[in-house]
């Protein structure tokens, strides 16, 4: 199985979570389906964080994960703008009971605010094994090397990098290349752009209103990319895939491995059905010109520049 990430931001009804975020309801029955499917298919690597629903994603997902140790959990603290001693431990030890876990197998500092300080903080736990690798998210070039120095300062190496990046997001190429020269793992998160990329959505059927992807992703940006859209559907004819998944393959093919939603057990087939596909050169090319064409560059405010 390729490295994939199933995320679950979409799974939490708190603050910051399924109706905030996305529009819409939580439904647990789909969500526990979901996760049967896809561990029985073989997607045992997870991606969560205390911020996605104000810790109910976490609480939920520890729930199903209970009874399968072989699920690798990848969860993520979010530091404020000022320095809070001891804000990291607390919030890792809050993940972890959530969770039902001792330890996380990868465990994020979600923005860089404060990043010297809280790497301080995380080395302990990293020597004494509560967490297996470190990652950085929402980074620059210049906070990677910064991250990898002050590890290595301690003996330690710096375990991954999660970045927004996407067919309409392609800026992230120079990290990429980067990691992968490196030994850093490099996942892309909004890889779908949250269900804009996914072939469901439309200028039609624009997203929920009173919602933050609808803010991030205003029906207007519909119009702008019917042509992308048209041509992953090309595409995904050609390979006898979903459309859905094309933006999956594009990640891949330039080097990232992609953080995939899924809120129902189709969602899961469907990445199953197509993950070990590869598309051709000339394919990605022909997406990256429509998605040049279309004149969007996504960014949610919490990004750097």
């Amino acid at each position: 199985m390729k490295d994939v990430l199933i995320g679950t931001w979409a799974w939490g009804p708190g603050m910051n979570g399924t109706k905030m975020v996305f529009g819409n309801k939580q439904d647990p029955q789909a969500l526990k389906e979901s996760f049967d499917e896809a561990v029985k298919l073989g997607f045992l690597n997870w991606d969560t964080a205390a911020v996605y629903g104000m810790g109910s994603c976490e609480k939920f997902l520890g729930g199903l994960i209970a009874g399968h140790p072989e699920v690798f959990i990848s969860t993520k603290f979010m530091p404020s703008k000022k320095y809070k001693k001891g804000a990291l431990v607390k919030s890792f030890d809050e993940s972890m009971s959530r969770l039902g876990r001792n330890c996380a197998d990868l465990f994020w500092i979600h923005v860089p605010n404060n990043l010297e300080k809280n790497i301080a903080e995380a080395v302990p736990l990293i020597k004494d094994g509560r967490i297996k690798s470190l990652g950085v998210s929402n980074v620059s070039l210049a906070h990677i090397k910064l991250a990898q120095e002050l590890l290595a300062k301690e003996g330690l190496m710096l375990g991954a990098v999660q970045n927004h990046f996407s067919i309409i997001r392609n800026d992230q190429q120079p990290i990429i290349d980067y990691c992968n020269a490196n030994g850093i793992k490099y996942y892309a998160y909004m890889v779908l752009e949250q269900g804009a990329l996914a072939g469901h959505y439309s200028y039609d059927n624009p997203f929920p209103a009173l919602s933050f992807r609808s803010f991030l992703f205003p029906r207007k940006n519909f119009k702008k990319i019917e042509g992308l859209l048209a041509s992953m559907r090309d595409v995904a004819s050609k390979y006898n895939i979903d459309s859905s998944q094309v933006p999956i393959l594009w990640v891949m093919a330039k080097g990232a491995n992609p953080i995939v939603g899924v809120t129902k057990p189709s969602h899961v087939k469907k990445l199953a059905a197509a993950i070990d596909v590869t598309i051709d050169s000339k394919d990605v090319d022909i997406l990256t010109e429509q998605a040049a064409n279309s004149g969007l560059r996504q960014q949610g405010s919490w990004e750097p520049q």
